[in-house]
């Protein structure tokens, strides 16, 4: 098949890449020209784990081609993806107009039977303005059908995510477009959800809800655990071997953070305000995972005493490992709440750095962890990478000023380090 992807992101890039691989000609359509003017010579916009390497073999294949042109794409493609970002507006709402300006373009450049499929996280019922925005500017010998496609890739794995997928959801009101999708997702071994538009629209805010729910019950069993002497990390354990509940998402930590679950959560309670229904229970999971990132810093108060005029290495900025994702990471609200407090603040990470001195300021940005935890009073470990889980413990202790330690995402053993000489805290435990 022929397809197009609107959108160069982690969803409309990683995407592309893996149908381009999947053997179907695929364009890829941006906004801004020297993004794609780089990924025509192989420089990516984003990190992610074996990108570069699926990018590069399929544009060299000629199956996967990049334009700001929308005319040659959308009259050849059979389905038109609209993978474009959905922000959190002041009140919570997600901004749609970036989906609703693209819905018009791709509607006046279509040339044929066309299926146009949301990837966009977008709140119920936005399929119903895509159509009417389409239908007011399409030719008149042209024809379509609205599809949603939601997607449930994680960054840093996002590659393994879409050729693994756990499910494939294809809401659509037309068999003609379900059958148009399953064709195309035939290749991917996974089980097929076929539903209406609403319900596909709905599923994706409420995976991301649930699991962002799971993060925020496992900061409070962690925070429960502490208060108490209760060891959280082998209840949680406990607790996921259960079939019925599982054990992903159940590690207490610093938060959730990251380009979905922050807006989904607040976007569903908005939706619900819509229907005059008061989702507390997410109003709640979002007040526990602001209460985690606090967290971190009352015990930086309690290991220091005072906090003022003290230097804090901290290490990891981006939400998670492997990206270099720095939207809504829990290192930005940390960072500002330790820099009021009067903390010099030193940081490190592999591969969010750039991206986070555009939104963290007046901290000094560090080669390694070791030049960042140098002469420091206390170290914080904010994302797990595995660089930091593989540190030499000996190194770390000799080149802190005093060996405080607080391990906001529990990658090292308690006893192993109190017996080396640190001052440890880490989370629930």
């Amino acid at each position: 098949m022929t397809i197009t992807f609107i959108g160069h992101g982690y969803v409309g890039l990683v995407t592309a890449a893996v149908f381009a691989d999947l053997g179907n000609k695929v364009w890829v359509i941006g906004h801004t020209p020297k993004k794609i003017e780089d990924l025509k010579k192989g420089i990516m916009p984003i990190f992610e784990p074996g990108l570069k390497e699926l990018v590069d073999t399929n544009v060299k294949a000629g199956r996967l081609f990049f334009t700001m042109d929308y005319s040659p794409a959308i009259k050849e493609s059979d389905i038109v993806f609209i993978a474009v970002g959905t922000p959190p507006t002041k009140t919570g709402d997600a901004d749609l107009s970036t989906v609703l300006d693209v819905a018009k373009k791709i509607g006046k450049n279509l040339s044929h039977y066309t299926v146009i499929a949301t990837k966009s996280t977008v709140p119920v019922g936005t399929y119903k303005k895509i159509k009417q925005i389409t239908e007011e500017v399409k030719p008149k010998d042209s024809e379509f059908d609205i599809a949603s496609v939601p997607e449930f890739l994680r960054e840093g794995s996002a590659i393994s995510d879409t050729f693994n997928p756990d499910r494939i959801v294809i809401g659509a009101d037309s068999e003609r477009a379900k059958d148009v999708l399953v064709e195309l997702h035939k290749p991917i071994k996974a089980k097929f959800v076929l539903t209406d538009l609403a319900t596909a629209e709905l599923i994706k805010y409420a995976s991301n809800s649930f699991l962002a729910m799971k993060i925020s019950f496992a900061n409070s069993i962690a925070k429960l655990s502490e208060l108490s002497g209760a060891n959280g990390l082998q209840a949680l354990g406990a607790v996921g071997m259960d079939k019925r509940i599982g054990g992903f998402f159940l590690s207490p930590g610093a938060g959730y953070g990251g380009s979905c679950f922050p807006k989904d959560v607040r976007a569903l309670i908005t939706i619900a305000k819509d229907y005059d229904y008061s989702f507390s229970l997410l109003e709640e999971v979002e007040r526990i995972n602001d209460r985690a990132r606090r967290d971190v810093v009352l015990k930086a108060r309690k290991m220091l005493e005072d906090i003022r005029g003290k230097t804090i290495a901290v290490l990891g900025l981006a939400f998670k490992p492997n990206t270099d994702d720095m939207r809504d990471a829990p290192s930005i609200d940390i960072i500002g709440l330790l820099k009021q407090d009067g903390a010099k603040i030193k940081a490190y990470d592999p591969q969010a750095e750039e991206n986070a001195r555009k939104v963290i300021q007046d901290i000094t940005f560090s080669k390694d962890p070791y030049d960042a935890v140098r002469n420091s009073d206390l170290v914080i470990i904010l994302t797990e990478w595995n660089e930091f889980k593989d540190m030499n413990l000996k190194k770390l202790k000799e080149s802190l000023k005093v060996p405080n330690v607080i391990d906001a995402r529990n990658i090292f053993e308690p006893e192993k380090m109190k017996r080396l000489g640190f001052n440890y805290m880490g989370v629930g435990r």
